[in-house]
């Protein structure tokens, strides 16, 4: 046998290719029904904004209508869905505080027509302050979001909310709107520092404002199988939540770190590579995920 054959790179190698096969074939069943998550982890460089688009990408392009809405007064979400976010736009700082219809300032991604995002703009960085004199201030977005996928002409199989890394009104409006909550963690040190208190903010929401949300999804991110320690730290998750983590974790990738920087997603910057691979996966595993909650309940 070749020695390059037997070494880690070929293998590797293999394993990309048998992955991509898989992904080719695969058929996932919609369940019909709008499934709003919210991406969340107070804890910042975790790779949440990344994987709230690329998961986002991952499943409009298995045929899902995707709307992202950008609740980072960063704007990394809408830039790497390719949707123009400068002060001009009309944004989700309009829906919050001005109550402007979530129709009204929803774009479609250039990368899917299944694809749509609900801007941020740098207006909402002040919007934390600005809620706080709103009536009804926690359920303004839940609100906006129940006229807007109600409506036939904007029926969506996810909403995907990206919140920024904190517990503030923001994320506490996301909390409200959604049903379920996926938290990336990264496989390095510290990983699960913070996790208790983002835990113990659901369920706080659980009790006074959102009995029906509920922790669905782990998502390991960073992962380098090379090291111990992301073995140690993905192990460790796992134990403390057996039920929640997806067998599919994201690697260390160059290629989607250079993705958002292009105005794209992985999935549309390179599809074939190993980042983009990892969250299709992951995509298609929450999909039927769901499926099987379903058939148990």
């Amino acid at each position: 046998m070749d020695a390059f054959e037997d070494s880690p790179i070929a293998r590797e190698i293999a394993n990309l290719s048998a992955r991509r096969r898989a992904l080719e074939g695969v058929e996932v069943q919609l369940s019909g029904e709008t499934r709003v998550i919210t991406v969340s982890n107070q804890k910042g460089g975790v790779g949440k904004t990344t994987s709230a688009v690329n998961v986002a990408a991952a499943l409009a392009q298995v045929g899902a209508r995707v709307l992202v809405i950008d609740l980072d007064p960063q704007g990394n979400a809408s830039t790497a869905l390719g949707v123009p976010h400068n002060a001009e736009v009309a944004s989700i700082y309009d829906v919050l505080i001005d109550e402007v219809r979530l129709a009204d300032i929803v774009q479609r991604s250039p990368e899917s027509p299944h694809l749509f995002c609900a801007p941020s703009t740098i207006h909402l960085a002040g919007a934390e302050i600005e809620l706080v004199s709103r009536v009804a201030r926690e359920h303004r977005l839940r609100s906006a979001l129940d006229e807007y996928v109600n409506d036939p002409d904007h029926r969506m199989d996810f909403v995907i909310i990206d919140c920024p890394p904190s517990l503030g009104l923001l994320t506490i409006n996301a909390f409200t709107a959604a049903r379920e909550v996926l938290i990336p963690i990264q496989c390095e040190y510290y990983a699960l520092e913070g996790l208790s208190q983002l835990l113990g903010s659901v369920q706080m929401i659980q009790k006074h404002l959102n009995p029906s949300l509920r922790l669905s999804t782990i998502l390991l991110t960073m992962y380098d199988g090379r090291t111990r320690l992301a073995q140690q730290v993905a192990e460790e998750v796992r134990q403390h939540f057996p039920n929640e983590v997806l067998r599919t974790v994201i690697p260390r990738s160059v290629r989607v770190s250079e993705a958002p920087s292009f105005g794209q997603t992985v999935i549309a910057y390179d599809g074939q590579s190993a980042g983009a691979i990892a969250y299709r996966e992951a995509a298609i595993e929450i999909i039927r995920r769901d499926a099987v909650d379903r058939k148990e309940a």
